[in-house]
Order: C-alpha cells, then structure tokens, then sequence
C-alpha cells in the first residue's frame, strides 16, 4: 500500500484535497487498525484528515474497518435496546452528568454500556465518576457481559472494545489534536447493530455529517449538541435531539432559544466526589434534575423500546424523576 498516493489525495489543504472512495478509506483505515502505517506516515495521514474533513464516503469506509474489528459483547436477554453511551471528554467546567443519565436507565431495567478511555486529559471522566458510585471498569468484554446481566450497566475501556482505535486515539498525545479516530470511536456499537447509541457532538459539521451517516446506515441512534463534548443534554439549555432509526431522522425535542426562565440546580463542583453526591440525590429523589436531562431520559425511553409511544416516554420520565412535583 503507498501511503504517499493517499497523502497526495488528502494532503491539499482543505481546498485543494480529494476524498477518498469508500473502499480506500476502508482500505487505508484497517492498515491503521492493524498497526501497518509508519509513525511519520501515520501522523501525516491523520493530521491531513483533520484539516480536510471526513467526507461521508470515507467515514463509511472507516467505520466499515473499525466494526470488523470490533470485539462483541453479547446482548442481555430480551427487553429493550441496550443503550451505548460513548463518554471521552469528561468535564472542565460544568459537573459531567453522564452517569446520571446512565444510572436513571439502569433504573428502568434497561442494559446500558459506557465506554470511554481511563485517561481524562486533566478533565473529570465518566470513569472517576462511576468509582465514586461503586461502578468499576471492567477488565474484558466477558466480565462486560456478566456485569449487564447481572447489574444492567457496565463501563469498558476502549482498549477491551478495540485495542487498534486506542492506539490511534493515543496518538494525540504526541500530535496534540484530536483525529479521526475521536469520531470512529463514538460510533461502536459492540452489539453488533443492536444497541441504541447515543452520541454527541459539538461541531455543526459533524452534527451534519454524522446525520447523513445514520441516514445511509440506517442504525439506531440518539443525535445531540453535546456538553463540554459529553453526551448529555445542556441542563440550562436543551439541545435539539434527533432520533435515526431504519434510516429516518424524526427531531424528538427542538432546542431551546431565547432567555433562561430559571437556573436548575447543578452541583456546587464538577469533581467526582461532589457529582457523585449530587447523582445520589437525584436518584433518591431529594432533588429535582433539570428538565433537559428528564427530556433526554424519555428520548431514551422512547428509543430504546422502552415504550413505542413518545408522549408515554415523557410521562414516565416526568413522574418517575419527580420533575411534575418539581414544576
């Protein structure tokens, strides 16, 4: 493979390159998978990709490559959808609620699987916020399966789901910028096309991009302007949220405009132990959680199967968090 044919393809500058055909992307992708690309070429390769953009073309090739590769986590039982929730950037300002959503799922008897890597770039990740909660990585996508059979949620180092997409998304720390591969790997679906993935972003393009994505795969997704880049919605402001399924887009909730009638309450700090505590309390129904996150819970309800009737989503997320007594 000449990986300097690909570069005079994708190495233009973003006015100047050419996208690659679905099946060179694939091609170009599960040489990176597999450890087949030099460093030097690796990098320019990558860094390339992020000035041009994906094209919808190469991210199916890519996805193609990453999926084949992808160790499977087998779906627990009948019932709803297993939810999976990709959780990489962690919080830095705003207490990350991920969990949250989460163990409101979990709640309701539905499986959920986070994923994520251990390493949070300073940030506060998912992955310490479920430690304060008692909710433990999992060491292999066995124990992975064991854990949602028995507790309905578990949380996977990406290294146990795809040990190639972590070796790419480690490059960033000698690079210095995210790639590709921060993409790909929000995309995972371990239950091989069977969960409902709910994904974030925090580019208009990409809200863009990946909508024709889902389109044209026709999978199961729940699409929204995420949080500090988690994949939860912005308890000040909702998002819009957009569910694909079999191919079709249907906007289950518009964003939010115009001013803040009032400000939820939010945790008083976005460390582990400070979320963890105020999650608690959510749960418990001491305090009532902002209506974005209950509007995202029924969006889930809905989605995974839970209930075939959106406006029955939305009245069990309101009774059971509480946020009718709440208004």
């Amino acid at each position: 493979m000449s990986f300097s044919a690909y570069l005079k393809e994708i190495g233009r500058g973003a006015q100047g390159s050419r996208p690659l055909s679905e099946e060179q992307a694939y091609q170009l992708m599960s040489a990176m998978l597999d450890g087949g690309v030099p460093d030097l070429e690796l990098g320019a390769l990558l860094i390339a990709l992020r000035v041009k953009g994906e094209s919808l073309d190469e991210l199916l090739g890519f996805y193609q490559a990453m999926d084949e590769r992808l160790n499977r986590i087998a779906l627990p039982g009948s019932g709803p959808r297993p939810v999976v929730i990709p959780t990489y950037n962690g919080a830095r300002r705003q207490a990350n609620l991920t969990p949250l959503i989460a163990l409101w799922l979990k709640q309701f008897g539905i499986p959920v699987l986070l994923h994520g890597t251990l390493d949070s770039h300073g940030r506060v990740g998912s992955a310490y916020i479920l430690r304060e909660l008692d909710i433990l990585p999992c060491a292999s996508v066995s124990q992975a399966t064991e854990q949602l059979a028995t507790h309905r949620i578990a949380f996977v180092p990406t290294n146990a789901l795809s040990p190639g997409l972590t070796n790419l998304l480690n490059v960033r720390s000698r690079l210095g910028v995210r790639n590709t591969a921060h993409t790909l790997v929000k995309l995972m679906d371990p239950f091989d096309g069977n969960g409902l993935r709910m994904i974030s972003v925090s580019h208009p393009d990409y809200l863009r991009l990946l909508s024709e994505f889902f389109t044209a795969t026709g999978t199961e997704a729940l699409l929204m302007r995420g949080t500090e880049g988690e994949p939860y919605a912005n308890p000040k402001r909702r998002p819009d949220i957009v569910h694909f399924r079999d191919g079709q887009e249907t906007r289950l909730f518009e964003a939010e405009t115009g001013p803040i009638a009032s400000l939820p309450t939010l945790p008083e700090a976005a460390d582990a132990a400070t979320t963890a505590a105020w999650i608690k309390r959510v749960l418990a129904r001491e305090i009532f959680a902002p209506q974005p996150l209950v509007n995202q819970l029924a969006c889930c309800l809905y989605a995974s199967g839970y209930t075939q009737d959106f406006n029955q989503a939305k009245a069990i997320a309101a009774v059971e968090t509480g946020s009718l007594a709440a208004a």
